[in-house]
């Protein structure tokens, strides 16, 4: 199956005159595949730059750059309304700013301005009112799931009233996985179709997420200023015999909606089967509306249980259904639960449609937090923290990122150990539809909370995982480079292992003469694995193989230490050493072919094999 979807704008244009300045758009030409410097005058380049691209970066001054997009008729809109038009950033001639000048987050400047900042190595200079108060901007409010803004809706009223913390009822038909709003925007009643008993009394500014064009249908009208987003929750299933005309095909769905009293932008994409691929009026109708087209085999089709089957239309396309089943199906061919045929089948001369909604899915990003330095921590780490609404961890684990969790956040932390309780968190409240953030030291995935929470996961939600430094990485750089060449990672903690699946791993690790990072090495009641287990190791490896001892890393009272195997082993010396060991110790054993280059532990690349 395929999805095809066209888009006007693309790319990143840069637009420079001076010297310095092209010198400046050609690095970031040359760093980023998407972007393309733009010759001619400066009004030349700005105003095609503008036409054609998602984002343009200006090595001009603020002002003349405001001054030609105001004095151009078809660049002046993007001044006008910031819902046109690119996103622009200026920046000075020094590369000290990287200034967003407008269409700050419809546009996508301010992003774009944190990453010229990080290219360049400048400072981003953002001033919307949202991101100084660390606060969701309603014109980007869930962009990032589908949510489209219906047109007219008072965003700036209702910005003004969350800025001064007003409050503000928040309307939703579904839970869907919306970014954190400040605790002043309270949610209305319980998220199920019954719209009577969902929706109470609005009695000021209202945010409303709904699929439903009369969104104050039995409700007393609210008494402020509303803004109306539209979810991709709907799915159009199309089918048409050949020539039907594209006119028609959007008439039909049209009325379809209407009928049900449904937005067209709410529409996530058309479908229908693959025998129609290429069926002009099917592929016109998607491009006029900017729906994507998604194809499914007729095989596909066939499966989905269906209210109006047709053993005509099985004959002819070997599916008994095109419209309904199409409708019921994902992009990815799957018929997700929850969803349900709002619009049968209904049909015109030429055309047949059928409309369905689908259940919103849950996000759960698992995220890893780094070593625990603000600069370890990843830019895509922090961008997940502030775009959840649910976050799951260890209480340390989030107090130390709690600048970057955004007001109306749901913080649920709790203390050492219950790993699998907090995975469980996470997970439910990822299954109920919201967007979860789920917390991990280093990387989640090493020896921390991705393991136990994609253990209970499973199809209802989305998972992103956002990778980190972890442990061995973090003792490696501050040893040298001991992972140079194989290696391996092992827990000694026998909480959940067996010690002897343990040691046939560490028995494994030094018969193949592999580096070995321990995890977990020691604490007060675990004292015995790690002298046993570099006992397994100084079997097969030189007393003189580095070991390196590093306690933590990138933090307060970080401490590293290179000794050898011998001295660790040995009992006059071994209990010196292993003083230096705790929990939040990584011990790095190298190699037969490991050594110490200039006080730094070296595992070469290739071996010198003799």
């Amino acid at each position: 199956m395929t999805a095809e979807m066209t888009q006007s704008r693309s790319g990143i244009g840069l637009v420079a005159v001076t010297a310095a300045g092209r010198t400046a758009a050609d690095e970031l030409a040359h760093a980023w595949p998407d972007a393309r410097v733009y010759g001619g005058t400066a009004r030349e380049a700005l105003a095609a730059a503008v036409a054609e691209c998602v984002g343009v970066v200006c090595f001009l001054a603020t002002g003349a750059t405001v001054r030609l997009l105001a004095d151009e008729p078809h660049t002046a809109g993007t001044l006008a309304d910031k819902g046109r038009g690119p996103g622009v950033v200026c920046v000075d001639e020094a590369r000290r700013w990287a200034v967003a000048l407008v269409g700050g987050h419809g546009g996508g400047a301010n992003k774009l301005a944190e990453r010229v900042a990080a290219t360049l190595g400048a400072t981003a200079v953002v001033t919307t009112a949202s991101d100084a108060s660390a606060t969701t901007a309603l014109d980007s409010f869930g962009a990032d799931i589908g949510l489209r803004v219906e047109p007219g809706s008072p965003l700036a009223a209702v910005g003004v009233a969350i800025l001064s913390g007003e409050p503000v009822t928040l309307h939703a038909d579904a839970v869907w996985p919306l970014p954190p709003l400040p605790p002043t925007v309270l949610v209305a009643g319980a998220c199920d179709r019954d719209r009577d008993r969902q929706h109470e009394r609005a009695v000021g500014p209202a945010i409303f997420v709904t699929d439903r064009l009369a969104v104050t249908s039995r409700l007393v009208p609210p008494a402020g200023p509303t803004v109306v987003y539209r979810p991709p929750s709907l799915v159009v299933g199309v089918g048409a015999s050949r020539g039907a005309p594209a006119g028609e095909i959007l008439d039909l769905v049209d009325a379809a909606l209407a009928d049900a009293g449904l937005s067209p932008l709410a529409v996530r994409h058309l479908a229908t089967i693959d025998a129609k691929r290429d069926e002009a009026g099917i592929v016109a109708a998607a491009h006029a509306r900017g729906w994507p087209l998604v194809i499914h085999p007729a095989a596909t089709l066939a499966a989905v249980d269906v209210p109006h089957p047709s053993e005509v239309v099985r004959a002819v396309v070997g599916t008994a259904s095109v419209a309904e089943a199409a409708s019921l199906l994902d992009a990815d061919g799957h018929a997700p639960a929850g969803g349900e045929l709002v619009v049968p089948k209904r049909a015109s001369a030429h055309a047949t449609v059928a409309v369905a909604r689908h259940r919103p899915r849950g996000r759960l990003a698992i995220i890893g937090l780094g070593p625990g330095e603000r600069d370890l921590l990843t830019p895509r780490a922090a961008r997940e923290l502030a775009r959840a609404s649910v976050i799951v961890g260890l209480d340390q684990y989030v107090d130390a990122v709690a600048d970057l969790i955004r007001p109306g956040a749901r913080v649920l932390a709790s203390g050492l150990g219950s790993e699998e309780a907090r995975a469980g968190m996470a997970v439910d409240a990822a299954r109920a539809g919201h967007a979860v953030a789920l917390l991990g030291s280093g990387d989640a995935g090493v020896y921390a909370m991705g393991s136990p929470a994609l253990d209970q996961a499973d199809d209802s939600f989305d998972v992103v995982g956002v990778p980190g430094v972890t442990a061995a990485l973090s003792a490696a750089a501050l040893l040298g480079a001991p992972l140079g060449h194989d290696h391996m990672m092992i827990s000694l903690s026998d909480l959940h292992t067996p010690w002897e699946v343990i040691e046939r791993r560490v028995r494994a690790a030094a018969q193949a003469d592999l580096v070995v990072a321990f995890y977990n090495p020691r604490s007060r009641t675990r004292t015995w694995q790690l002298p046993r287990a570099l006992d397994l190791l100084a079997a097969h490896r030189p007393p003189s193989t580095p070991v390196g001892i590093v306690t933590d890393a990138f933090r307060s009272g970080q401490r590293v230490t290179v000794t050898t195997l011998s001295e660790l082993t040995d009992p006059d010396t071994a209990d010196t050493g292993l003083d230096l060991v705790g929990m939040t110790t990584t011990v790095v054993v190298g190699s037969t072919w490991t050594r110490v280059v200039a006080g730094r532990v070296v595992t070469p690349r290739g071996y010198r094999w003799s």
